[in-house]
C-alpha cells in the first residue's frame, strides 16, 4: 500500500509525480546560495555564456510537461482500453525484487532511446540547428533547466522514451511512479551545475552533473551523449570524453576534457 491509494489512481500520480518532483528538486537548487566553491562554472561565466533568461526557460520546460501530461494519458488510457483486466479489478503489483529489475531494465532502455535520438540530434545539422540547439542555449546547465528542450525534442527525446522504457519493462503504474520520479531527479541533478560531497549520484554514477557538463562545453558537443543513467553507450561507440576535476583558483571547480 502506497499513501496515495484511495486518494488518487497511480496512473495519475505517473503522470504528475515526476512534474512536481522536478520543480521541487530544480527549486531547491535554485534557491540555495551561491556555493561558489563547489560550482562547475563561475557565476560569471553563467551570465555571460547563457543565451536565454530564466523567465524564457521556466516557461519552456512547462510546455514539455503540459505536452508530457497529454501524453501520460493518452498511453494510460490505452493500456486501459487495451487490458483483459475489468477496470473494478485490483492490480497485482509483483514482488519488490521483480519491480527492482523492471526499474533497472527501463534505466538501460531509456539510456539506449536516448543515446541514439540524442547523438542523432547533434549529427542531423537540420535537427540541431532548429531543434537540439534550443537546449544547449544553457551552456552552463541549470538544474531548472534540466527539461528545457525545443518541444519536439521534447516529445522525442523524454516523452516518448519514457514510454517506451514504460512499456518494455513491463512495469505496472505503479513501479512506474517510483521510476519515472528517479528519472526525473537524476536528470536535475545532471544539469545542477554543481560538484557537491557526498552527493549520491556522483558516488553511484559515472554519468553525473561533471559528465553531462563536458557535453554542454563547445569542444564536448560530439561526446557524451548518454544520459541520463549510465555511460555505456558512449564507451561502446567511441564518444566517451573523460575528464579531470581541476580545482579552480578562485574557488569552485572546472571539468578539463582529457582523451580516452
Amino acid at each position: 500500500m502506497v499513501f496515495w491509494e484511495g486518494y488518487v489512481s497511480d496512473e495519475t500520480m505517473g503522470t504528475f509525480a515526476p512534474i512536481v518532483v522536478y520543480w521541487l528538486y530544480a527549486g531547491f537548487y535554485q534557491i540555495l546560495p551561491p556555493l561558489d566553491q563547489y560550482r562547475l562554472h563561475t557565476r560569471k561565466e553563467e551570465e555571460k555564456k547563457n543565451l536565454v533568461p530564466l523567465g524564457s526557460v521556466v516557461k519552456g520546460v512547462v510546455i514539455q510537461q503540459l505536452v508530457q501530461i497529454v501524453a501520460a494519458h493518452l498511453l494510460f488510457l490505452y493500456l486501459q482500453l487495451t487490458s483483459t483486466t475489468a477496470a473494478s479489478e485490483v492490480v497485482i503489483q509483483p514482488a519488490v525484487p521483480l519491480q527492482i529489475v523492471q526499474i533497472i531494465l527501463a534505466m538501460f532502455v531509456m539510456d539506449t532511446w536516448q543515446y541514439f535520438v540524442h547523438r542523432y540530434m547533434h549529427q542531423n545539422k537540420f535537427l540541431y540547428r532548429h531543434v537540439h540547439s534550443q537546449h544547449h542555449r544553457l551552456v552552463v546547465p541549470q538544474a531548472i533547466g534540466a527539461l528545457y528542450n525545443h518541444p519536439l525534442e521534447g516529445l522525442l527525446l523524454d516523452t516518448v522514451g519514457g514510454a517506451i522504457s514504460f512499456l518494455a519493462s513491463g512495469m505496472t503504474a505503479r513501479t512506474g511512479v517510483i521510476f519515472f520520479c528517479f528519472a526525473t531527479v537524476k536528470t536535475v541533478d545532471d544539469h545542477c551545475g554543481l560538484w557537491l560531497p557526498g552527493n549520491i549520484f556522483h558516488l553511484f554514477f559515472a554519468n553525473n552533473s561533471a559528465y553531462h557538463d563536458i557535453h554542454h562545453q563547445l569542444p564536448g558537443t560530439k561526446y557524451n551523449y548518454s544520459q541520463p543513467f549510465f555511460p555505456l553507450w558512449d564507451k561502446l561507440l567511441g564518444t566517451h570524453m573523460p575528464y579531470v576535476l581541476v580545482k579552480r583558483a578562485e574557488g569552485g571547480y572546472e571539468a578539463k576534457l582529457m582523451k580516452d
